[in-house]
């Protein structure tokens, strides 16, 4: 307990999102979270401990129920043991791929989820689920997929925490990242400059500048950092990537 307690004082954690009074200045910053299902799954706990050290912001976790996309992952019993092996300071970003996002609300926020990231696809009332997320203790998140425009997110941009741009179809693991969805990463910076936009598919090394110049934020990476022989690097390249074009943003205002 004594690694994780010095762990969790070297961690940087997630800063709550400015006000809509200031969201005229740039307050984000660069962001790296490993996807964990890219990881060893008979030893998620230690991979999630593991992470951290190397360096991530936070933990991206995918909920599959078999309906909103085929495969099946973990519920909230697994972010309950999670929580309780990496200890409460890690952020746990809970990228709802559920066909009824509405029903796990209340569980995921007992578990210890600390963001509730859920697809504007699989709702009907996103203004309800938006304040029983806030209710319940938890940032928003809204996801979109490929094949949705971004003016459908647009209307919720400034309820939410934050703005997930798949850049692959949701569901599996490996895909090619889509270098067409860039347009509506830059379209969301330009009309909500200090919203945090998060990419999901596809993102590593060879692709990080793309999502960076567009003016993504929070990079979720999955087999590029975890099944890397050194991590850390990984991490502080895509990082670096992201910080550089943060800073060049600024600059160029």
């Amino acid at each position: 307990m004594l690694r994780l307690a010095r762990l969790a004082a070297s961690v940087p954690r997630l800063q709550a999102r400015p006000t809509t009074n200031s969201r005229h200045s740039m307050a984000y910053s660069a962001k790296i979270g490993p996807s964990i299902l890219s990881s060893d799954l008979s030893c998620l706990g230690s991979e999630c401990v593991r992470m951290m050290e190397c360096g991530a912001d936070y933990l991206h976790l995918d909920v599959m129920d078999g309906h909103f996309v085929p495969n099946i992952t973990f519920g909230h019993p697994m972010v309950e043991c999670l929580r309780k092996t990496v200890g409460q300071d890690p952020f746990f970003d809970m990228h709802m791929m559920v066909s009824r996002p509405e029903q796990w609300v209340k569980p995921m926020a007992a578990a210890g989820a600390s963001q509730y990231t859920f697809h504007l696809e699989a709702t009907t009332n996103p203004g309800n689920l938006i304040k029983e997320i806030r209710e319940s203790g938890m940032k928003v998140g809204l996801a979109i997929k490929p094949g949705t425009t971004v003016e459908e997110l647009a209307p919720w941009a400034n309820q939410v925490d934050m703005a997930l741009v798949m850049t692959v179809e949701p569901g599996f693991g490996g895909q090619k990242f889509m270098e067409d969805m860039m347009p509506k990463v830059s379209w969301l910076r330009s009309q909500f400059p200090s919203l945090d936009i998060e990419v999901d598919g596809g993102v590593g090394p060879d692709t990080i500048h793309k999502c960076a110049e567009a003016g993504a934020n929070m990079i979720v990476s999955g087999s590029a950092v975890i099944g890397s022989d050194d991590p850390r690097s990984v991490i502080a390249l895509l990082r670096t990537a992201v910080a550089e074009a943060i800073q060049k943003r600024s600059l160029d205002r």
